[in-house]
């Protein structure tokens, strides 16, 4: 198969509490709206399975793990992630994990793939938070290194959000490099410290934006060499998002999906990508903005004929 690898796994939508909008049905969504706009076919799609325990203990403490899967974690905790717990959300949750690695995997294999989920960068070891529960990215990192598929990992994550998880969670490591940029007055409150951080100001738009990313990832790519880029892009930074604070514009978050991947796929970089967050009240613009990702690396995976 010569067209772009795309992982997919149906949602599984738990109750919520009346006016709450999270945005949960919006994985199956996105998968019909890129095959609706012939972004992919169905022969591009594949559908993880649940990780195993073993893996999600690579990064997540066993009684965390266990507590939030049993569904006997402490309601203070369970405050914290967001989201009321639920079986369906239990699975939902394993399976988007499960994405991630696969997407991991078939990046090795085929230069680029993409995820319909992915990017809960805010779930730290033991507890999780701001909607995210268990860390998909530093679980995906940590399981190809066990496998002994990687060494070196560098996670570019332009979420609006920092990644503070991904950031604490590696804060000792070399062998994974963690890049953030993000609005400095925006959630967490309290910051971790990421490898290289860089915070941007309240109403940055589209040229500003793109000119302050052009001056670091070439410089990261030549100083990490990883031997696999994963690529949170958030949808969040636009100017639209509910919890956004920054000012892009689709035209601004499509050339900067096209432009990180052109870069990496150019130096000769295998890269995963997650949607990571994007939160909006017009669900179809919402839709949109995440399958800017797909469009753009469906455009470079054609033009490296990967």
């Amino acid at each position: 198969m010569s067209d772009l690898p795309i992982i997919f796994h149906p949602d599984y939508v738990a109750p919520l509490p009346e006016g709450h909008r999270f945005p949960m049905p919006k994985f199956a969504l996105l998968k019909d709206r890129l095959l609706k706009d012939g972004v992919i076919t169905t022969d591009q799609i594949y559908h993880p399975g649940a990780p195993s325990s073993d893996w999600l203990e690579l990064v997540h403490r066993p009684p965390y793990v266990q507590a939030y899967q049993q569904g006997t974690l402490d309601p203070k905790l369970q405050r914290r992630i967001g989201l009321p717990w639920s079986a369906a959300l239990v699975k939902r949750t394993c399976t988007a994990v499960g994405g991630t690695i696969l997407t991991a995997k078939l990046a090795l294999s085929r230069g680029l793939a993409c995820n319909t989920a992915g990017g809960t960068h805010h779930a730290f070891p033991d507890y999780g938070a701001g909607f995210c529960i268990f860390n998909d990215i530093a679980i995906a990192a940590r399981v190809l290194q066990q496998q002994g598929q990687v060494q070196r990992v560098l996670v570019i994550d332009l979420d609006v959000h920092q990644g503070d998880g991904t950031a604490w969670i590696f804060r000792d490591d070399p062998s994974v490099f963690t890049f953030s940029m993000h609005c400095d007055a925006n959630f967490p409150a309290r910051k971790q410290t990421s490898d290289l951080d860089v915070p941007l100001p309240v109403g940055m738009e589209d040229d500003a934006y793109l000119h302050t990313l052009a001056q670091y990832v070439p410089d990261l790519l030549s100083q990490v060499q990883p031997d696999l880029v994963i690529y949170d892009a958030g949808a969040d930074p636009h100017r639209e998002d509910r919890l956004g604070k920054l000012a892009l514009t689709n035209t601004g978050l499509y050339q900067r999906d096209h432009w990180v991947l052109e870069t990496c796929i150019a130096a000769g970089y295998p890269v995963a990508c997650v949607i990571g967050g994007g939160y909006g009240d017009a669900m179809d613009d919402l839709i949109y903005r995440h399958s800017l990702l797909h469009r753009a690396a469906t455009e470079v995976f054609r033009r490296h004929r990967l």
